[in-house]
């Protein structure tokens, strides 16, 4: 065990994987070390809410300003600009605050306007910052969507739009300079830390993810016969692959997708829907579902699929596999890292028919189904506990503090 430590917390997050990551990490952190929380009015404190596990909880006030409507919605750049310039002077009060309480070592989450929080940049007490992913919108292309396509006068303002420019720099400089500052940086996976690499410059550590095993069991409940998926409704995160897949199965074995998310773009919802009906594939979605309907839901799935692009780690699978349930899902990113062939799960290519093979393999065969559940749940439990998670992460925070004594 490492010695105690005196440590800060630090994020601006909303609901979501990385706040879920946070809660597991602090709730075992404060049983060992003393630990206050820093964070800001405009994140989601609610949402596995950490606060409960911290001495002193400082929260800074903070929200982004309102954006215009059209046709007024180019100006909504000067207004995020604006925002950065308020968040940076918030951060320095931060930073200053942090400073002065004199702890070991700096615990630093995201921040959900730049990714990299800002506060790196004024902290002189050494900071361990957990890097789930770079700020993709501006280091990764965009995933097409013909809800998206903008008329020829709309594509020639946007090339001329000195706002949009100069709010992009700016953005991506306080997220470059921010994760540069960090004493040490902490990854999920190798696929992350090849892109940070690529992207920073910056060598990061893969520090391992975690599952909560007590809470995503298996429950014994009967399978119903549907494939499940997980994630926001997001374009990114690669719905349309998984309907696109389940049509290439025959009609009468095509089994029911359910779509279970913690948030929704309406205009993917909508595109989702319509291509479903065009597919022929049945779909039901589910919004905001707690803990307890997710682990049913994993429980009575036939099987989980899951094929989101360019995925930094692919929590969902090590959720279904600590549950029982076996995977589908495709041979890239993060998810590469958290599936094993053949241990708990398929991994394909992403090409439709080969996906939908594999679908049918499983769901042609419930005793090998079974036994890939079984196996999954063993690996889990081997790799990817919450308490192995974080005795490798005490020992980054312990390195960074020995390194700047």
């Amino acid at each position: 065990m490492t010695q105690q430590l005196n440590i800060a917390v630090y994020h601006n997050l909303h609901s979501g994987g990385a706040k879920r990551t946070l809660y597991e990490e602090v709730r075992r952190l404060a049983a060992r070390h003393y630990l206050d929380l820093y964070t800001l009015s405009s994140a989601d404190n609610d949402f596995c809410d950490v606060r409960p596990f911290a001495n002193k909880v400082h929260i800074y006030n903070f929200e982004p300003g309102p954006l215009f409507h059209s046709p007024f919605g180019r100006l909504n750049q000067a207004v995020r600009t604006l925002d950065l310039r308020r968040l940076r002077e918030v951060s320095r009060r931060v930073a200053a605050d942090v400073d002065a309480a004199g702890y070991d070592v700096v615990l630093v989450h995201p921040c959900q306007y730049t990714q990299s929080p800002l506060v790196l940049q004024y902290l002189h007490t050494p900071t361990v910052y957990y890097c789930h992913e770079p700020l993709r919108k501006l280091h990764e292309p965009p995933v097409r969507r013909p809800y998206e396509q903008r008329s020829l006068l709309r594509q020639a303002l946007d090339r001329v739009d000195v706002l949009a420019g100069f709010y992009r720099a700016m953005l991506r400089r306080a997220d470059r300079d921010s994760l540069r500052s960090a004493s040490r940086v902490l990854v999920n996976s190798r696929f992350t830390q090849e892109n940070v690499r690529r992207i920073y410059g910056v060598e990061a550590h893969v520090c391992p993810h975690g599952v909560d095993t007590e809470l995503f069991r298996p429950l014994g409940l009967p399978r119903d016969g549907t494939v499940l998926s997980v994630g926001a409704l997001t374009p990114n995160k690669g719905f349309d692959f998984i309907i696109a897949g389940l049509a290439r199965i025959p009609a009468r074995q095509r089994p029911r997708l359910t779509i279970v998310s913690n948030y929704a773009e309406p205009r993917e919802r909508a595109y989702l829907e319509r291509l479903a009906v065009e597919r022929g594939v049945a779909v039901q979605f589910r919004v905001d579902v707690g803990n307890g309907e997710l682990v049913e839901a994993y429980n009575r799935a036939a099987l989980v699929v899951y094929a989101p692009i360019r995925e930094p780690l692919g929590l969902v699978p090590l959720e279904a596999m600590s549950c029982g349930t076996p995977v589908v899902g495709v041979r890239e990113g993060g998810i590469a890292e958290t599936v094993v062939h053949n241990e708990g799960g398929l991994l394909t290519e992403r090409e439709p028919s080969t996906f939908a093979r594999a679908i049918q393999t499983l769901l042609s065969d419930p005793y090998l189904a079974g036994q890939q559940g079984q196996r999954g749940r063993q690996y889990v439990l081997a790799h990817w506990t919450w308490d192995r998670a974080v005795r490798e992460l005490e020992n980054h925070l312990a390195a960074t503090v020995a390194g700047h004594t």
